[in-house]
């Protein structure tokens, strides 16, 4: 096969130029010093003067070392007697589940909030009193509310159980000198297990034996290519990085090459996947000290349920609105107990129900259901910009993200090898750039020498024969529909020499090569030569390592010293660096049987092959950026948004991929995890920033990175695609994980998923998010307007008072709730769906600390409810008083119709129009917190009749104003719903009232307006915005 990775522990994507460093590993089969007794994973034979085992230490100890650890024999396996009691020890090697969420979890989610409990007591109170139309309309609004959000997280929240799939099902252990197949979950540790190309690793395994063995360790390390082990190295450095770890295979990795035998050191839950298993199970809820016990332990668990059903535990928006409901349930209260106070605390059923009836009018009834059905609608606009909302609340909180930590490999990346450079011997240099699809010849620019090549500079000698050879010695396949089959080094590759047209099918068709010998990729001498003959000559083409060619070829010093210094360019650029060399070679040698190369001649036949090679060039590759990725990240930068890089690669690698999109721009902001781990707390708080990129991560590495932006306050989103990436996902305030080509267990940990991988795509959730924000802004202004309104209403209007001295309800229970949930709720439904401003994303993150509730929205609240208040009370009055029938304001009136009650009952019709009329301006109103109604889009509607292509905008608002104008009327005049359910009658002249109270509060509303333009109130500013 072909040349894939280079054997050098520190960077198996990035291949050193000069062969091995010797401070990395020994050959020595010594066993390394005990470990700490509190490392986690520790395996203790049954002799207890042996030394303990750590797993974490398996890739510093020889393979004959774990035997005498494990107390196992590499060549005759366990015994069963003796598998059966360790298996009885250790427990089946499964990966226990995360802890998922069951349907009773699910519907509690939609009840844990401060909201919905206080509409329950209201509910309560309204059947106390008997008042069951009331209790039965709060019925409606909290059993919808449930049904809504129930159903779309039910739809999207599943149980995080995709570890299991992880697992192979079936191995190849070693018992009692015989090779079984037995199921995985019935390996323990000191079992002998045999691996082959295409298994799955059912276990953590310490290598004893290995032939040509590569892995693909993307999910659990992030790496993007498949790393070469070798059995025999012994690694000093107790700490180095997972991906660093040669001579281990891993659970759920899988074999992409050669055959290996490996002694397993770790099972279940104490394997790399069963810990990152183990980080999901904690789940989002505040850090205990797990030491804490007793009464405080107790009072810990207390206060968890009753944050829970608070609904303070959540995204910022979730529990601002909680605490938002607490205080108005506060407020009910106390409005309630003046309503009683005025009546001296004689309590009668009708200042009962006044004192019901202001407390009902302070809680917006309808705000649940509209947050709710305007964040699902939300999600099915951003499930067509390709992103799958799992959790209603990840859409309203992904808008107020400081921070995006992403991971590279498939992420920012194509996640598939591109060749990027072309150095040959005679100095000619090409280039492809702008790919878009690395397994299309056509896609991107080549240049060569500097310049765009026709079709007959395409192929001068030196090119010809260098493409020539990366066609030949090749054994991937590129098809016509861009589909690619074998190792990503050899398709890149492939790619190369199809862009020239010079492809393997293209030469075999137009040539009459037949291939000699094939001598494959061996990780020993890592390289790999084919021998081709057209009939009259017969060639050797070379790929491999540079280290591993330089000897094998026939160079002077100065040549050789400027290839190093070529390939030294090209590394630093993060490329991974192959030589490409090539010899005549006498046909007649390998002219024999091909079966015959196993064995036998063999080793003299490649060495006689691989002689006095004739140097033809270097080709750097290296997995590129999506091409959308730099602008994401620029448009994140604009929207005050700082995003990182957090990845298992190598440092070289993703600096320049970093550089290349835009995350770094100067020096500085780069670290490797060894040393970011190695910080405390403390030390990683009092750094300037936090790292922009995060080399050789693991999955603690991207979790405690996480944790650092939580103490600094910033609201992180989490992108990713592996294994690796599933327990930051499940830490960050959004986790966002790739749908093509992420794991299932990245996709189970996340709260929103990208149908196309594409990190484009974060962008348009973002920009969701923010449309959310402002427009959940927008219909809070509206829905608290109307109950600011309700309140001064019903609070002044306890000095209408009857011939009895009992006050007289300027509005009726049910006018207030028709107004609350039918009047408002489409309107502020309508708002909820504005569209997005057109600066939405060159403002920084709202303050988190400051939340929805701005000062901008609290004295604009505060504004139009006193002024709509003010003319309600003023309609109220104007036919109240202005025109007093015989019998004033009657007798009983707050209860059922009697002629005395025409007066009152008329004064309430009027009210209640007032209210509805005002409703339907302020809708149009608050699209906009300052620009004026006549003058809302002056980029694109201009002229006297701008305010009609304003209000058509927004069709389900304006069908929501409309609806609300027309139903006004049957509400007002229908017999038995006016006089019986509503408590009003019938008006004529009181219409100019309500005409003339509306005119006024639009003045108001665009003098207030004209006000903030000219004092600059509520202007978005774009200021500095530092990144954590």
């Amino acid at each position: 096969m072909g040349t894939e990775n280079e054997l050098d522990v520190e960077g198996q994507t990035e291949p050193p130029i000069r062969g091995l460093t010797s401070h990395s590993v020994s050959n020595s089969a010594s066993i390394a010093p005990s470990a700490s007794p509190t490392l986690a994973g520790t395996l203790v034979t049954d002799d207890d003067s042996a030394p303990a085992f750590h797993p974490e230490l398996a890739h510093t100890l020889s393979a004959p070392g774990v035997c005498v650890l494990l107390s196992t024999d590499a060549d005759h396996g366990l015994d069963p007697a003796e598998a059966a009691r360790r298996l009885q020890h250790h427990g089946p090697n499964t990966v226990e589940g995360a802890k998922g969420l069951s349907v009773w979890t699910i519907l509690l989610r939609q009840v844990s909030n401060s909201l919905t409990l206080v509409l329950v007591i209201t509910m309560v109170l309204s059947f106390a009193i008997h008042d069951n139309i009331e209790g039965g309309v709060i019925v409606a609004v909290i059993v919808f509310n449930i049904v809504v959000g129930f159903l779309q997280d039910l739809r999207a929240e599943q149980t995080i159980q995709a570890l299991y799939a992880l697992s192979a099902p079936t191995c190849k252990a070693l018992r009692a000198g015989r090779v079984e197949t037995i199921r995985a979950e019935d390996l323990v540790p000191g079992d002998i297990v045999r691996l082959g190309v295409g298994d799955v690793v059912p276990a953590d395994l310490r290598l004893s034996h290995a032939i040509n063995l590569s892995t693909d360790e993307a999910l659990l390390t992030g790496e993007s290519l498949a790393v070469s082990k070798h059995a025999e190295l012994v690694l000093k450095d107790r700490d180095v990085p997972l991906g660093d770890r040669t001579n281990m295979v891993y659970s759920a990795s899988t074999i992409t090459r050669g055959r290996a035998t490996g002694i397993v050191v770790a099972t279940g839950m104490v394997t790399e996947v069963g810990k990152i298993a183990m980080l999901l199970r904690g789940g989002r809820g505040p850090a205990r000290d797990e030491n804490v016990r007793g009464v405080r332990r107790i009072l810990n668990k207390i206060q968890d349920v009753f944050r829970v059903l608070l609904g303070l535990d959540g995204t910022p928006l979730q529990v601002t609105l909680s605490k938002f409901a607490l205080l108005l349930f506060a407020l009910a209260i106390l409005l309630a107990i003046t309503v009683f106070s005025t009546s001296r605390w004689h309590v009668t059923s009708e200042v009962l129900i006044y004192g019901i009836c202001v407390a009902v009018a302070v809680i917006p009834e309808s705000l649940i259901a509209v947050l709710t059905i305007a964040t699902a609608l939300g999600t099915r606009s951003m499930a067509r910009g390709n992103v799958i909302i799992r959790r209603l609340a990840a859409l309203e909180a992904v808008g107020g993200v400081t921070n995006i930590c992403s991971d590279k490999t498939g992420t920012l990346t194509q996640g598939k090898m591109v060749a990027k450079r072309v150095w040959l011997a005679d100095g000619t240099t090409a280039s492809v750039t702008d790919t878009t699809h690395p397994f299309d010849p056509a896609s991107g620019l080549v240049l060569v020498n500097g310049m765009p090549p026709t079709m007959a500079e395409k192929q001068p000698a030196a090119l010809k024969d260098f493409m020539e050879t990366i066609a030949l010695c090749n054994n991937s396949t590129v098809t016509e529909e861009h589909t690619a089959q074998g190792e990503p080094t050899e398709i890149a590759l492939q790619v190369l020499a199809q862009r020239f047209g010079m492809g393997k099918p293209t030469l075999l068709a137009s040539t009459d090569f037949a291939l000699l010998a094939e001598f494959g990729f061996d990780s020993s001498c890592k390289r790999m030569t084919v021998i081709y003959t057209d009939g009259t000559t017969a060639t050797a083409h070379t790929k491999g390592a540079l280290e591993a060619l330089l000897p094998l070829m026939k160079l002077s010093d100065d040549k050789r010293v400027r290839i190093v210094a070529q390939a030294d360019e090209l590394a630093a650029e993060g490329l991974r660096v192959l030589c490409v060399a090539r010899r005549e070679v006498d046909a007649e040698t390998f002219a024999v049987d091909m079966s015959l190369y196993p064995g036998g001649d063999a080793g003299d036949r490649r060495g006689a092959a691989e002689t006095g090679l004739t140097f033809v060039g270097l080709v750097g590759i290296y997995d590129p950026p999506r091409p959308e990725s730099a602008a994401a990240v620029k448009k994140c930068q604009d929207a005050g948004i700082t995003v990182h890089m957090l990845t298992g690669d190598h440092v070289t690698t993703a600096t320049t991929i970093a550089r290349e999109i835009g995350i770094l721009k100067g020096s500085g902001g780069i670290m490797v995890a060894g040393e970011f781990d190695a910080l405390t707390e403390e030390e990683v708080d009092k750094l300037p920033a936090l790292p922009l990129v995060l080399a050789r991560c693991s999955p603690a590495t991207k979790v405690r990175m996480v944790e650092a932006m939580h103490r600094r306050k910033a609201f992180c989103v989490m992108t990713g695609d592996g294994v690796n990436d599933s327990p930051a996902l499940k830490k960050s305030d959004v986790g966002i994980a790739m749908g093509l080509n992420g794991s299932d267990v990245a996709k189970e940990a996340a709260d929103m998923v990208l149908t196309d991988d594409n990190f484009a795509s974060i962008v348009t959730a973002i920009e969701e998010g923010r449309r959310l924000f402002d427009n959940i802004q927008k219909f809070l202004l509206h829905l608290l307007v109307s109950n600011i309104a309700q309140v001064l209403l019903l609070l002044i209007g306890l000095a209408f008072k009857d011939a009895h001295g009992v006050s007289v309800f300027p509005l009726s229970p049910l006018e207030i709730l028709w107004a609350n949930l039918v009047t408002s709720s489409f309107l502020a439904l309508g708002l909820g769906l504005e569209d997005a401003q057109p600066d939405v994303m060159l403002r920084p993150p709202h303050d988190l600390a400051v939340g929805i509730f701005t000062r901008e929205l609290i004295v604009d609240k505060f504004v139009y409810g006193t002024a709509m208040g003010g003319l309600c009370l003023a309609a109220f009055s104007s036919v109240a008083y202005g025109m007093p029938g015989a019998n004033g304001l009657g007798e009983g009136c707050n209860e059922q119709w009697a002629p005395q009650c025409a007066v009152a009952f008329r004064a309430r019709a009027t009210t209640f129009a007032t209210l509805t009329f005002l409703l339907l301006v302020t809708a149009w109103e608050a699209k906009h917190f300052t620009r004026s109604l006549f003058n809302m889009h002056p980029e694109t509607d201009k002229g006297a009749f701008s305010v009609f292509r304003t209000v058509w905008r927004n069709r389900f608002l304006f069908g929501a104003v409309s609806a609300g104008f027309v139903i006004a009327f049957p509400v007002v005049y229908l017999p038995v719903v006016n006089r019986t359910v509503f408590k009003h009658d019938a008006i004529t002249w009181e219409w100019g009232v309500v005409g003339a109270c509306t005119v006024v509060y639009v003045a108001i509303v665009e003098a207030w307006k004209a006000g903030k333009r000219r004092c600059g109130m509520g202007r978005v500013r774009m200021e500095g915005v530092v990144g954590v």
